[in-house]
């Protein structure tokens, strides 16, 4: 979704770029076909933020706007687990995430307050947590690369993720490409960043590679941009 909205915002003719958000439009409604009503949800977004990038300018405000909606899911997640929002609200999500998710982001965060600086080391979430011990099918992970990386390499491994994302969205500040396409790529990167917080997409390589390969395309100079000076030897 995210490559095909990219190609749109930067197609020359509207032919061309008509025809690639129809694609896109027909990859989002593919979600309830594949089982996956999340992963509709999030391209649905990227695509509307696409549409909205096309009449955006300043790319900053937009990035800046990324980074404040995965810092305040994060946030809430976290106080999911932790038990820090009202009753009403804290049943709602629940409801939606499932008591056996809480459960295992609650187990994370004894594995943190046990470890908080490095953690309980790699992997060991399955054979540390009492509800994935308990569970038959369970696959040992917390089914969320923000919890995993916090129980299993402490406060460390949370900030080194934050700071790839970070990274991330200062290559798109920086990158030579039209704002639309920068946007829409930040766009793609946010919802796979959501998508990672309350599951393990991040577990399968062929994701993390789609998720590089979007933000190269989106952050890369053309050979024309490149001057003589920098060129490698």
């Amino acid at each position: 979704m995210g490559a095909a909205c990219c190609a749109a915002a930067a197609a020359g003719t509207t032919r061309r770029r008509n025809t690639l958000l129809v694609l896109a439009g027909a990859g989002a409604l593919s979600g309830p076909v594949l089982g996956s009503v999340a992963g509709m949800a999030a391209a649905v977004g990227v695509l509307l933020c696409s549409l909205a990038a096309a009449r955006m300018r300043h790319r900053l405000l937009g990035l800046a706007g990324f980074a404040g909606a995965t810092c305040l899911m994060a946030g809430v997640f976290w106080a999911v687990a932790v038990q820090a929002l009202p009753v009403g609200l804290a049943s709602a999500l629940e409801g939606q995430l499932t008591a056996h998710r809480v459960l295992l982001w609650e187990d994370a965060v004894d594995l943190v307050q046990a470890n908080p600086l490095l953690g309980a080391g790699p992997d060991r979430f399955g054979d540390l947590s009492p509800t994935a011990m308990e569970s038959l099918d369970s696959d040992g992970k917390p089914h969320s690369a923000l919890f995993q990386l916090a129980a299993e390499q402490g406060v460390a491994g949370v900030l080194l993720l934050g700071a790839a994302f970070g990274w991330l969205l200062y290559a798109l500040w920086r990158s030579p490409r039209a704002t639309p396409v920068v946007l829409t790529a930040g766009a793609a990167l946010t919802a796979l960043a959501a998508v990672a917080t309350v599951g393990n997409a991040l577990s399968f390589t062929p994701v993390t590679a789609g998720a590089g390969l979007l933000a190269g395309l989106a952050t890369a100079r053309t050979p024309d941009e490149v001057s003589p000076e920098r060129e490698p030897v």
